[in-house]
């Protein structure tokens, strides 16, 4: 008996890489895992012996269960009818794991407009078609009164919280996804719902072309950047006794969890005794002490600088 033993967990993106990792920890913890995969190889080619049809293979030899919809998460109206198909199959769904990606990266300089859309279709929109259509199941399910336990995992990345030269479109995504997050959070709690996010540290297909990034390490050796790091706190999100935790966006760095503190303000600058407007002949000083091109505290009268 596992922590997901009955639960019925979705999963994109769940053939390679990540989404692997997350769907054999969920099936290990009991969950019945159903992988969205639209069935194509990188080269948008396809085969019978997919990625995801091979991770089904392999729960299923563990003992688990685990089953493949073959679409892609940019499919609004497809995404419905799976949400209306696993819940008719299985009689409930309880957790969604967003985690199907893709990247284009370009300068903003080299990149075309169909660079953009895809990322932010496959990315962005993927998330908030499982979003949508999952919250509108649990919210039609706590209206009629039953209770319920929706969880709600998204994938985020430092690329969306801190930027990265090269992935404009994937960077606005991320960081995206990250805000619908927080939003979608307060929300769906009313419902009974958790909505957070994870942004692992891992090594996937996205970053076999980042250049320096860390290979496989020696065997027995821990490693940093296996995918497997982030899977258990996936798995534990989905559980019902994660209700507690919601509007989170989780850092996964090889054994060590973070805290994202979302955005915050910093230092300020105003004139406080005349209570006005700062001016444009003033916006220089003020800029440059806020931003700390110049020392902080500059004891004008006109101009304050405060921590």
């Amino acid at each position: 008996m596992g922590l997901l033993t009955d639960r019925v967990a979705i999963v994109t993106g769940g053939g390679l890489g990540l989404g692997r990792a997350h769907c054999l920890e969920l099936a290990a913890q009991g969950a019945r895992v159903v992988i969205v995969d639209p069935g194509v190889a990188l080269d948008g080619s396809s085969d019978d012996e997919t990625p995801a049809r091979a991770v089904v293979r392999e729960i299923t030899r563990s003992g688990g269960e685990a089953e493949v919809a073959e679409l892609s998460v940019t499919d609004y109206d497809g995404i419905g009818d799976l949400i209306s198909t696993v819940v008719a199959s299985h009689g409930d769904l309880h957790a969604v794991v967003n985690n199907a990606g893709i990247t284009r990266d370009k300068m903003l300089t080299s990149m075309e407009e169909r660079d953009f859309d895809d990322v932010i279709a496959v990315h962005l929109k993927g998330t908030f078609n499982l979003m949508r259509h999952a919250a509108g199941h649990w919210r039609e399910r706590a209206k009629a009164g039953d209770r319920v336990s929706g969880r709600v995992i998204n994938t985020t990345s430092g690329s969306g919280m801190r930027g990265n030269i090269g992935q404009l479109s994937y960077g606005a995504a991320k960081s995206a996804i990250a805000s619908a997050t927080v939003v979608a959070a307060m929300e769906l709690q009313r419902y009974g719902v958790s909505v957070n996010a994870v942004s692992p540290v891992a090594r996937t297909r996205m970053t076999d072309a980042v250049a320096g990034f860390p290979g496989e390490v020696a065997p027995g050796e821990f490693d940093q950047f296996a995918p497997e790091n982030c899977s258990p706190v996936v798995a534990y999100l989905a559980t019902e006794q994660a209700g507690w935790i919601t509007g989170q966006i989780i850092r996964v760095d090889g054994n060590r969890l973070r805290s994202y503190q979302r955005w915050s303000l910093g230092a300020q600058a105003f004139a406080p005794r005349e209570q006005r407007a700062l001016r444009t002949d003033e916006m220089d000083l003020a800029l440059r002490s806020l931003y700390g091109a110049l020392p902080l505290g500059l004891g004008d009268n006109r101009l304050q600088i405060n921590e």
